[in-house]
Order: structure tokens, then sequence, then C-alpha cells
């Protein structure tokens, strides 16, 4: 278990309770920019949520008015590689936050509002929900800094949203709003700016309420490492190892009782323990 860091985080902050876990971006003074402090403690933070039993879901937000201005400029430049590091093993800050998301067994839902632009959205991409607010604005401003994409942003947002939206957003850079995240699929649903909050709470209390830990898991995993794939072929022999196991698990008994009950579930299996260790991605000793 990753344990809480022995000084508190500079850059964002953590909280937990009642099965979910909050990681805020907290510099409302620079409108969250992003920093690779803040990258650290994000990866920091996310992981003791993925490994903390007592949490079911993470809720991703901001402290103040703006989810994220993206790069912190205020020094001139881009806070980025530190003089002495390995080129060939670096990792570009967004991409640090984006990969760790990826590889969680629990849900991440972000919850936006205001400009949330470059690495301020493309640390998002990875997550599984995308609540924004009426005022949210966004862009994928790399082109207009003499940049690249980062946060393997180029491999997200096609898959989110098609090739042609993508290469629109990417190769303008242009501000666009909520609506149009809304209806390129970017983003689930739109909110109040007062609102926005609420709705990510109450999706991850449904959630913690109706899903099983140990499905969620797989599933999310499922949806990551096999809807890309060139043929539906890998999917399902995965599908039928997984539906095959079934006649003993706990958990399929339980959903199926509870609904013949019209009662809510109470699922005995919790991740990561009782994942099965035999599925793909995992390492030999279960981990991602």
């Amino acid at each position: 278990m990753i344990e809480p860091r022995a000084t508190e985080y500079t850059a964002i902050s953590y909280a937990a309770e009642a099965g979910i876990a909050t990681v805020s971006l907290n510099r409302p003074g620079a409108r969250n920019g992003y920093t690779m402090a803040m990258a650290d403690e994000l990866a920091h933070a996310f992981g003791v949520a993925e490994h903390d039993p007592t949490v079911r879901v993470v809720v991703f937000t901001s402290v103040g008015r703006d989810f994220s201005v993206g790069a912190d400029l205020s020094g001139g430049g881009f806070d980025l590689n530190p003089e002495n590091a390995d080129p060939e093993n670096w990792q570009e800050p967004a991409g640090r936050c984006s990969k760790t998301i990826f590889a969680m067994n629990k849900p991440v839902i972000a919850a936006l509002r205001g400009v949330a632009v470059g690495g301020g959205i493309t640390i998002t991409l990875s997550c599984d929900f995308r609540l924004a607010s009426t005022d949210s604005r966004f862009s994928f401003p790399f082109s207009r800094r003499g940049i690249f994409p980062e946060g393997a942003s180029v491999w997200y947002l096609p898959r989110l949203v098609g090739m042609s939206r993508a290469t629109d957003w990417m190769l303008t850079g242009r501000l666009f709003g909520a609506q149009e995240a809304l209806d390129a699929g970017l983003v689930t649903s739109v909110h109040g700016p007062d609102e926005v909050l609420d709705a990510a709470y109450a999706l991850a209390r449904d959630i913690i309420a109706n899903t099983s830990e140990v499905s969620t898991a797989v599933i999310k995993q499922m949806l990551n490492r096999l809807s890309g794939l060139d043929s539906p072929y890998p999917a399902h022999a995965l599908d039928s190892r997984l539906i095959a196991g079934l006649a003993g698990s706990p958990d399929a008994a339980e959903g199926v009782a509870s609904f013949l009950e019209k009662r809510p579930p109470t699922f005995p299996l919790a991740a990561p323990e009782d994942i099965p260790a035999w599925l793909p991605w995992l390492a030999p000793n279960g981990t991602p």
C-alpha cells in the first residue's frame, strides 16, 4: 500500500471519504498551471487512492475557477527536462499523469470547469468520465506554441472523438466550448459551474452503490486495452474465459440474487486481490 506523504502536497490536495477519493489541482493563484511538482504529486496521490481498499472511485477536480491553463509559463518557458536527465528515459509530465490513470483499476471521474487547455486537458483524457461545466473551454494549443502534443493525447483523442475532430482541434489549436466538446464525445455531460462537482460525486456514489468492484476494474481495462484491436477475436476469447468462470463467482451470484429480490447488491469480491490473475495485461504477480 502506498502511504500518504509525510509532508503536505504543494500543488494538489487529496481527501478520501465514503469510498470516494478527491484529487484536486490546487494552484488557483496560477490558474492551476501544470508543473513538474504537480505531475509528481498527482502520480503519488492517484497511487494512494488506487491502493487504499476503502476507496472505490476517484474524482479529479481543481480548486479555483479554472481546471488548468496547461503548462506553467510564469518562468518565461516550460518546466521541462532537468539538464542532466537521460533523454531516452525521461517522461514528460502530462504523460506521467495520464499513464497512471490508464493503469488504475478504479474509475476516475474528471470534474472540469473554466479553462482546461494543453496539459490541462490531456491529463484527463485517460479518465473514465469527463464532466464539464457550461463555462468550460478547451484547447490543444501545441501548434500555436511551436511545441508538440503530450500526455499521449494523439493516442487518446482520436479514440474519443474520431480522427477528423482530433485533427481539427490538434492542427488548429483553436479554443472551443462545452457544447462542442459534448457533441464530439470529449465530455460525458455538461452541468452548471456550481453543479459539475456535485454531479461527479453523484456518479461516483451510483458506481459504489450498484456495481461490482471487480467487474468494474476488469471492464475498465478491457475497454482500454481491447477496444482498439484490429479484430474482435482476441476480445471474444477473453470474454469466453471470463464468462466460463462465472459459475463459482460470488459476485455473479449476488448480482442475480439482488436483481431477483429487487434490492441493492452487496458484492463480496474486492479489487485487486480478486481480479483474475491470468488477465493478459497483468504481470505474473497480478499487477498491471
